[in-house]
């Protein structure tokens, strides 16, 4: 072969061969990240370390398209199309809602949810040890039972509760049952109950003022991805309605509410990365059993208590694991 014909055909192949960080772009893993609520750093950052805890680095080997729905349930639709459209790889999503809104987008791509309820009895999955579908992932309770135990919480911290708000969003698909299950508690304790709604942000000053007006003693809040994002403004309001109240995640006290007892969110956030490279290898979900929350957390904020004057015992102060001076 002559010189010129030598040097022509090696660059017809170097022209064919993509240089190596396209080669590595498109080997890259498509992770979808869905949140029915928003943005949340260190949820977010203890998901990316279960994925480097198994290999997977952000802009090496991993690409995540992040959307967020910021507690507007409507618009979770929307959102779960797109992630499909931009052909992820998987998708992991937070709550039941968004778990819905994904499986009704696609039958094919693995989705693991991080924050489901009953995934059993929300039509997520047939069984916990045989998911049966394109889902698996983790619960964030044992069923809808935590309402329940909140309430408790709340009474052994007021001593002399009778009348309970009850703050939820009915938009929510776990709404219902929730609420459910605070209606079976409230007989048992003795409480009389009334349920305040927010649709919206713009709904909270009118609950936390019917509250108010209902004389209720105390609150706990249901969990939603609404009312998650509006943590700061609900706080603000339990302190200006100087209402005590327990929530489902510690960053309402972290935020200066008074107490919260629930699962390590991002314990759940990081074991969903398990979950992912378990698919990436090959593993089905319909096979991958769905596991349930082992760290749960009871957290009260003492200066909060303070204000609210009460006077939280240094019994129930050992209980928790987490007290917020």
């Amino acid at each position: 072969m002559k010189r010129r014909e030598f040097i022509s055909l090696l660059g017809a192949m170097t022209a064919s061969v993509p240089r190596l960080g396209q080669a590595q772009e498109r080997a890259a893993v498509r992770i979808g990240f869905l949140r029915q609520a928003g943005p949340h750093q260190k949820q977010f950052d203890a998901f990316r370390e279960g994925l480097r805890a198994a290999g997977y680095v952000e802009g090496q080997n991993i690409v995540i398209e992040q959307r967020y729905a910021a507690g507007a349930y409507d618009r979770l639709s929307a959102l779960a199309t797109e992630l499909v459209r931009s052909n992820v790889d998987v998708i992991v999503v937070d709550g039941t809602a968004a778990a819905k809104a994904c499986k009704d987008a696609t039958a094919s791509i693995p989705i693991v949810f991080a924050l489901a309820v009953d995934p059993v009895a929300d039509g997520l999955a047939k069984s916990f040890a045989e998911p049966g579908g394109n889902l698996t992932g983790l619960t964030m309770t044992v069923g809808y039972g935590l309402a329940a135990k909140r309430l408790e919480l709340l009474k052994d911290m007021t001593q002399t509760l009778s009348r309970v708000a009850v703050l939820g969003n009915p938009t929510n698909p776990t709404y219902a049952p929730y609420l459910r299950e605070v209606e079976r508690a409230t007989a048992t304790l003795g409480f009389e109950l009334h349920i305040f709604e927010a649709r919206a942000p713009a709904d909270l000053p009118g609950a936390f003022g019917a509250m108010v007006d209902w004389s209720a003693g105390g609150m706990v809040s249901l969990s939603d991805a609404m009312l998650f994002t509006q943590r700061d403004r609900i706080v603000e309001l339990e302190l200006k309605s100087r209402l005590p109240a327990v929530y489902p995640e510690a960053e309402f006290p972290a935020a200066g509410g008074l107490a919260s007892y629930g699962p390590s969110l991002p314990d759940l956030f990081r074991r969903a990365g398990g979950y992912v490279d378990k698919i990436l290898k090959g593993a089905k979900p319909a096979a991958l059993p769905i596991e349930q929350p082992t760290k749960f957390e009871l957290v009260v904020n003492r200066k909060t208590a303070q204000a609210l004057g009460l006077a939280i015992s240094r019994e129930f102060e050992l209980r928790a694991d987490e007290v917020i001076e």
